[in-house]
């Protein structure tokens, strides 16, 4: 990578909803502000590992995909989540895999295939400032990102700087939490307000299937389905603190699973709280998508998240490509290809680049 030239991305084209986020802003409901972040916090964690950044380094989260950005410097890269049959300067990449992006190419996104946010992490993250220990865009409050907003055509994004060694050609066999079509099955604790509601109303919930609606987004799924019976018939509360997952049913009886960008309190009271080892699976539900809910102890809850979060921060990263060197005027290069999925590799000297191959039969 270059020392001397800021290293930057620049927005060619947005796609319907690009926000820059991290893993949240955490520590401030009490003040009124959202906690924000990444609706796929594993998608993000993946990207951030397989470049070698922090955790907690700041990422793009691009609804729908669409987006094409143009890399000003050489830069490690990777792409997690939703499948956007992502290409740069034409040549296919692929999803859990990190990539050298050499200056001044061309990274774009098609529109998603499954699923719905996919995330787009590079080496150093985007160096945005920190708003209240966060970078996460907010959009209804204008706080965090650029300007608080979704990006625009033009926008320029500074990357922070590399930690260590760039990391490229790695990848991570982690299980995706995109929606595969088939519906999803959802662990749920009960209450904090189950008490709220009749034995028939839980037995509703968890015995019935609920589809997304289009009226979901970044704050929280409306659900349709079946409604959910209270014991007074009254679904309203003295308002209290909200969580990424709270389950509240408000007065038509049907469930509203509240995610990243939701308010820090509410009135409507909460069947059950999501376990957050299946929150990144509802950030990838697109409308339509049928869920199921399954209750589970707080124990398993705990033990299902440390597992999910052992496989993200623990995995080794293998290499996809074993190099070969080779003698060029008398230097030492670290040459190889390898195959992974939709894309081709090709490793020199240590960076792993996305490469085309046409195979072609010479004439006799």
């Amino acid at each position: 990578m270059s020392k001397s030239t800021a290293r930057e991305l620049q927005v060619i084209q947005p796609g319907p909803m690009t926000l820059i986020q991290d893993r949240g802003r955490s520590g401030y409901q009490q003040l009124g502000v959202s906690v924000s972040g990444a609706v796929d916090v594993d998608a993000l964690d993946i990207g951030n590992r397989l470049v070698g950044n922090d955790l907690n380094a700041a990422g793009l989260e691009v609804m729908l995909g669409g987006l094409v950005v143009r890399f000003s410097e050489a830069t490690a890269f990777a792409l997690t989540g939703a499948d956007t049959s992502a290409t740069i300067d034409g040549v296919p990449v692929a999803n859990y895999v990190s990539y050298m992006a050499h200056t001044g190419a061309e990274l774009q996104m098609g529109m998603a295939i499954n699923g719905l946010r996919a995330y787009l992490a590079a080496a150093g993250g985007v160096g945005t400032p920190l708003i209240l220990e966060s970078r996460s865009t907010h959009i209804a409050s204008a706080i965090g990102g650029t300007e608080g907003r979704a990006l625009v055509e033009g926008d320029v994004l500074r990357l922070g700087e590399v930690n260590g060694d760039n990391i490229s050609g790695r990848l991570l066999n982690a299980e995706s939490q995109t929606n595969d079509g088939n519906g999803l099955d959802v662990r749920v604790v009960l209450g904090p307000q189950d008490n709220e509601f009749s034995t028939a109303g839980i037995e509703t919930l968890l015995s019935s299937s609920y589809s997304v609606t289009d009226q979901s987004n970044r704050q929280g799924l409306r659900l349709d389905g079946p409604v959910i019976e209270s014991k007074s018939g009254r679904y309203d509360i003295i308002s209290d603190a909200v969580v990424n997952g709270s389950i509240q049913v408000p007065g038509d009886g049907k469930p509203i699973i509240l995610l990243a960008d939701r308010q820090t309190t509410g009135g409507y009271a909460k069947i059950a709280t999501v376990a957050t080892v299946d929150l990144p699976k509802l950030g990838q539900a697109t409308p339509g998508t049928t869920v199921s809910f399954l209750a589970i102890s707080v124990e398993d809850a705990q033990a299902l998240l440390a597992e999910r979060q052992r496989i993200i921060i623990e995995s080794d990263l293998p290499k996809i490509v074993d190099p070969t060197t080779v003698t060029v005027d008398g230097i030492d290069v670290a040459v190889g290809v390898a195959e992974n999925g939709v894309s081709m590799l090709a490793e020199v000297d240590g960076n792993i680049y996305p490469i085309s191959v046409d195979e072609y039969t010479p004439a006799e």
